[in-house]
């Protein structure tokens, strides 16, 4: 990936719904050699689809929990039990495996405490092997990049 990729990529995190002809001129290419580099791009998954950003609270999902897992056991089978059944909830928004006290961070997105409570309830003490859930809600977002720094 050259200079070139990177300006497309970042027009098109800017605006996702740029016509080719738009980002041509944002990236002073012409228009067929664009459409090809973000071909290119797409094919290579280094752009992996295109997407909307939904207001939460307007959408109805006002409340954010950062939780924290900790696993019992650390094995192949317990890791990719658990990774697997994460990928299923919809409430998870985001899972990431970190070094630290916690095992994996999710992003869990809900209508309400009493929702929070339900989704723990039926969702997460459903995953087997997880010995910690600890909890933090957001209540506002200072900064929420959808952009890359450039390099």
């Amino acid at each position: 990936m050259d200079e070139k990729d990177r300006q497309l990529i970042w027009a098109l995190q800017k605006d996702g719904r740029l016509s080719n002809q738009d980002l041509s001129e944002k990236v002073a290419l012409s228009p067929s050699p664009c459409l090809r580099r973000l071909r290119l791009l797409e094919e290579a998954k280094i752009i992996k689809g295109y997407t909307a950003i939904v207001d939460e609270e307007a959408y109805g999902l006002p409340i954010t929990a950062f939780v924290r897992i900790r696993l019992e056991r650390h094995s192949e089978a317990s890791v990719a039990a658990f990774e697997r059944k994460v990928r299923t909830i919809d409430n998870i928004q985001d899972c990431y495996v970190m070094t630290g006290e916690a095992d994996y961070l999710l992003r869990v997105l809900v209508t309400s405490l009493k929702d929070y409570e339900q989704f723990v309830r039926t969702q997460l003490h459903n995953i087997e092997g997880i010995a910690a859930i600890d909890t933090s809600f957001a209540y506002g977002t200072v900064k929420r990049a959808t952009v890359f720094p450039r390099l």
